[in-house]
């Protein structure tokens, strides 16, 4: 288990960048109205899965097991990796081989398919419709019945965050499908982004580009035929990824990750509700490891920060409402949960925070209600849940402890 270490100076440094809150910041950014487009994007071409998908009706490789046996499954659930909430008391979660689902705030779980290869997503349309991927090829599982019988429907194209708007459309990066999973098709973006682009839907889609000294977000309108340039910020930081969510066709939330050092990592976050014409300065996290955060000039330490010194999960539930995990891997409890309620005009840190050194996930239902699962190599993982948007969390479920 990691211990404090930091020495004294660098932690006295980083004391506004780190596990302490700094309140709430009111950060408006505004940028032209008349955003200039870029002349190049490139498109791959259409991704098809290796094999042959089986029909939905077919049952997955691996062995399936029913939603509503009796039987108990002999799966250990240890390692939590992936979350997806339907509803604020059901949803699915998945580890290492299996996926489960709870109809009672995870009180209890259903083990409802057991296979090959870690759960990397989830994503549910509603309590009937879901998807998972699977292992390092990507393999793609439905389900229509809320996982009585899930089913291999594909391969995923890339490891983006993907999302279905219906039962047959999905985006994952910039790659689009219609057909439920079978046949993806990659949409233009432009040459040189930093991480994935995303897209809202066929026509809207977002992508981050490190120019010279600035940070550039760029828009496009028409299913990624032309780009424009809609925020321009100078950095000193280094950018070394991106996160990209968006919970409208003009809505859009950039998260910026510059770099890292002594457990730290340095980020941003920027907001936009009108299409990219005005945005709120969210997060400016700088830390005394990482140095400025990306789209923040070096040496302010002014502006809303998130507790921890390296950025958790971001969840956006509407274009007002969003959380954020924040993890202190120094710290003896390191996971925290933070959020704004105003589209980023202010941002509220949680004051309780949590056990376990591994991945923290997050899902939320609403603004009010969600679920934390921590997770850690020697003590078994640990859901909570909100129904107090944030201020307040409940032990929910102890998972097996690992092996």
């Amino acid at each position: 288990m990691l211990k404090k270490y930091i020495p004294v100076l660098a932690l006295a440094a980083m004391t506004l960048a780190g596990c302490e809150s700094s309140g709430t910041t009111n950060g408006a950014v505004s940028v032209s109205d008349s955003p200039q487009p870029t002349a190049t994007a490139s498109s791959q071409p259409t991704v098809e899965p290796t094999g042959q998908p089986t029909d939905q009706t077919t049952t997955p490789s691996g062995t399936p097991v029913s939603g509503t046996s009796d039987k108990p499954s002999k799966v250990a659930m240890t390692g939590v990796t992936a979350v997806r909430l339907a509803d604020a008391k059901s949803g699915w979660i998945g580890g290492n081989g299996w996926i489960a689902h709870t109809d009672d705030s995870g009180a209890k779980w259903q083990v409802q398919y057991e296979g090959k290869g870690e759960v990397k997503q989830v994503f549910a349309l509603n309590g009937k419709e879901a998807w998972a991927s699977v292992g390092t090829e990507g393999s793609l599982l439905s389900t229509k019945d809320g996982g009585q019988h899930w089913a291999s429907v594909g391969q995923m194209p890339n490891a983006a965050f993907f999302h279905f708007v219906s039962k047959g459309e999905a985006f994952s990066g910039n790659a689009h499908i219609v057909d439920g999973g079978v046949k993806w098709t990659n949409m233009p973006v432009p040459e040189g982004i930093t991480g994935d682009a995303y897209f809202h839907d066929a026509s809207n889609g977002w992508a981050v580009k490190q120019g010279k000294d600035t940070v550039e977000v760029m828009r496009t309108q028409d299913g990624g035929k032309t780009w424009n340039n809609v925020m321009s910020r100078k950095s000193a930081a280094g950018l070394t990824g991106t996160v990209i969510r968006s919970a409208g066709a003009n809505d859009a939330w950039i998260e910026l990750i510059g770099e890292s050092g002594m457990t730290q990592t340095s980020y941003s976050l920027f907001h936009t509700k009108d299409g990219g014409k005005t945005w709120q300065t969210v997060l400016a996290n700088s830390t005394a490891g990482g140095g400025p955060a990306p789209g923040i000039p070096a040496g302010d330490t002014a502006g809303p920060k998130n507790t921890g010194s390296k950025p958790g999960p971001l969840y956006v539930v509407s274009p007002d409402v969003a959380f954020m995990g924040g993890q202190c891997p120094s710290c003896d409890k390191p996971n925290s949960v933070g959020w704004t309620k105003d589209g980023g005009k202010t941002w509220v840190n949680g004051k309780e925070t949590f056990t376990g050194y591994g991945q923290l996930l997050l899902g939320m239902a609403d603004a009010n209600q969600g679920w934390l699962i921590t997770n850690d190599h020697e003590q078994p993982s640990v859901m909570y849940t909100t129904g107090t948007g944030g201020v307040n969390w409940t032990k929910a479920h102890t998972f097996d402890a690992p092996k």
